[in-house]
Order: structure tokens, then C-alpha cells, then sequence
């Protein structure tokens, strides 16, 4: 029977020495190797051009090299570029980069599909295919600072975990791409800038405040009781309100990093200012540094419509009025499903 190859980017730099040990070959070939994979990464062996042809054909007997690719690439007028990314095996999975005067975002995915069915996300609305691996969430990084680079002579600044899927039930990939996303022979990125957005696990908020994580976390809410919140956010059912305030207060204790709520206005569903009473009540509550104010982005399966500017004006009015930081978050892409809770595999 034959052997199953290993993906080589599973390997540490440990594995890899090992590995040239065992070959007779030189330590440093490790260090080479490890530079391909991550620093200037690369997407065959062929392309490891400081490694001899034999030792290149040998890497190829042994590991596989399986990678993201380019299946389309769509422009905004806005400037936003959405990517739809091809996995080894023909799944497709999307990425977004947004640029602005001040900043370059990739948003990206982490999942093939999502298993929450949020009722106003386009992506709830797929099935859950599977969970990206951690290189594979490494390399849309990649291919997004590359496009990044290329077009506006700039490097990423920052990172958003708010494409395709529920991040946290992707635990380990997700926090494995961002040590290698944030490693000095990786792309040396500050966890600072790196945002990871729940749907609301509050098991797994927990654990990233035992692991002690350093980037922060942006719980998507858009409803600040449970009866409502249930309504469009199944997941509400077993991570309720409270369970999430209980575990964003641990998570804060462990790591002292920002928390953001994420509240999409849908019109007379919870954009009135009973509504933002309740929202203010639940920003007491928890250590929040912000709340974003999420235009709604329509979707062919869902009922909703994004209110009249005049009434998203007066609900953020009155949170400041009350001292709440609040800041409107004008939608990207919109023109290319790009914008947030668009993302389909739509082209």
C-alpha cells in the first residue's frame, strides 16, 4: 500500500533538522527549507532554488506541498478586492483585502462554508464543507499581502478573522495560523492588529483567556436580548447572553485585550432606541472598548432591509449621548458580494 504523504508546513524546524539528520545532509537545510515554507513562502519544491535538484526531488518522495491558488479575483469600484481561493482538493473559500487612507485589511475565513446558519449571513446559508488548516489560512494572509503589495506598494497593516466561518470552532488551526502569522520567521505581524470575530462560543472565549492570547476579539451580536438574538443567531440557543458576558469578563481578566460588539442594524428589528437601551445596559456589563455600528449588506435568502440613514443616525446618537464608543461601520464591496456577510463563492 502506498504511504500517505505529509503536508512538509506540519513540520517544526525540529522536524525538519531531524529529518536532514536522519538524510546524512546538513542541519542548515533545515533553515532553508523553513525560510520556503514561511518567510518567502513558496508553492512547489521546484521553487526551493538554493536546494539542489536531487535534494528538491527527494522533498517531493517524501512530503506534499498542498497550498492555496487563485480561482477568481473580483475589483470593487471602492477599491476592495475579493479573491475566491482553491484548496488541493477544489474547495473554494473567499478572502477580502479593504483598503483605506490609514489601512490595509485582509478579512479572511476559516472555515469552507459555516455550521452557525446566522439568518442574515450569506455564508450561514452554505453548508459546512470543512475547517481550513492552518497553513491554509496562512497562505490567504499571503496571497492578500501579495496583492496588497503589488497594487498599493504597501504591506498589510491589519487582520480580520470575519470571512467565511465560525473562527473559534476552528480553534487550533485559527491560533496556529496566527503564530505563524505573528512568528519573526513568519510574517512577523503584532497580534495587536489581528481582530478574531465570534459568533459567541463562550467554551472557547474561555480557553483563549487560559491560553492567553494577544490579539483581540469582536463578539458579533446585533442583539442585545436573547428572545431576538435567538431569532437570527441559532447559536443563541446553547450561548446565550449571559453565558457570553460571563466568559468576555474572564477573557478580559486573562488578557486584558480590547473586545469590540459587532451590531448590524436591520430595519425595525432592532435598530430602535428601546433596543439601544438594551445595548447599553449589556456594554456595562462587560469591558467593551467599542461597538461597531454594521450597516446591513442585503443577501438573496434573507427577509431583512438596512434601515433609513435618519434612524441609524439617531440610534447612534443616542449611544453617545450615553458615553457609549460607538463608531458606524460603512460597508465595503458591496458591488462585488465583498461586504461583510456577503461572502458565498459568489461570482
Amino acid at each position: 500500500m502506498k504511504n500517505v504523504l505529509k503536508n512538509i508546513r506540519t513540520l517544526t524546524k525540529q522536524n525538519l533538522e531531524d529529518y536532514f539528520e536522519i538524510l546524512g545532509d546538513e542541519k542548515f537545510r533545515a533553515k532553508q527549507v523553513y525560510e520556503w515554507l514561511w518567510l518567502k513562502p513558496v508553492q512547489s519544491f521546484d521553487a526551493m532554488t538554493n536546494l539542489s535538484k536531487e535534494l528538491r526531488n527527494k522533498l517531493k518522495e517524501d512530503f506534499l506541498l498542498p497550498g492555496l491558488t487563485i480561482d477568481a479575483t473580483q475589483f470593487s469600484e471602492d477599491g476592495t478586492i475579493k479573491t475566491r481561493f482553491k484548496t488541493h482538493e477544489g474547495h473554494l473559500v473567499e478572502g477580502v483585502l479593504i483598503p483605506t487612507k490609514s489601512r490595509y485589511t485582509a478579512c479572511v475565513s476559516s472555515q469552507i462554508g459555516c455550521s452557525l446558519s446566522c439568518k442574515f449571513c450569506a455564508t450561514g446559508y452554505m453548508d459546512k464543507k470543512r475547517n481550513l488548516s492552518f497553513d491554509e489560512i496562512y497562505d490567504e494572509v499571503v496571497i492578500i499581502n501579495q496583492q496588497c503589495e503589488k497594487i498599493h506598494g504597501k504591506k498589510l497593516t491589519n487582520i480580520v478573522f470575519m470571512g467565511m466561518g465560525e473562527p473559534l470552532l476552528n480553534y487550533k488551526n485559527v491560533l496556529r495560523a496566527i503564530e505563524r502569522i505573528t512568528s519573526p520567521d513568519g510574517l512577523g505581524m503584532s497580534p495587536r492588529r489581528i481582530i478574531v470575530s465570534t459568533a459567541g462560543v463562550a467554551k472557547q472565549i474561555k480557553q483563549l483567556g487560559d491560553d492567553k492570547v494577544k490579539f483581540k476579539l469582536a463578539l458579533s451580536l446585533h442583539a442585545a436580548n436573547d428572545r431576538k438574538r435567538h431569532e437570527i443567531m441559532p447559536i443563541n440557543d446553547t450561548n446565550n447572553i449571559k453565558s457570553l458576558v460571563d466568559a468576555l469578563n474572564y477573557f478580559y481578566k486573562e488578557t486584558k485585550n480590547e473586545i469590540t460588539f459587532e451590531y448590524i442594524l436591520f430595519k425595525d428589528f432592532n435598530d430602535s432606541l428601546k433596543d439601544a437601551d438594551e445595548l447599553i445596559k449589556l456594554y456595562r456589563q462587560v469591558p467593551v472598548d467599542l461597538v461597531n455600528i454594521i450597516e446591513y449588506n442585503p443577501i438573496d435568502f434573507a427577509k431583512f432591509e438596512k434601515p433609513e440613514e435618519e434612524k441609524i443616525e439617531a440610534f447612534i446618537n443616542y449611544l453617545e449621548k450615553h458615553r457609549i464608543n460607538v463608531r458606524l461601520r460603512r460597508s465595503r464591496g458591496k458591488d462585488i458580494d465583498a461586504a461583510c456577510g456577503q461572502l458565498a463563492n459568489k461570482n
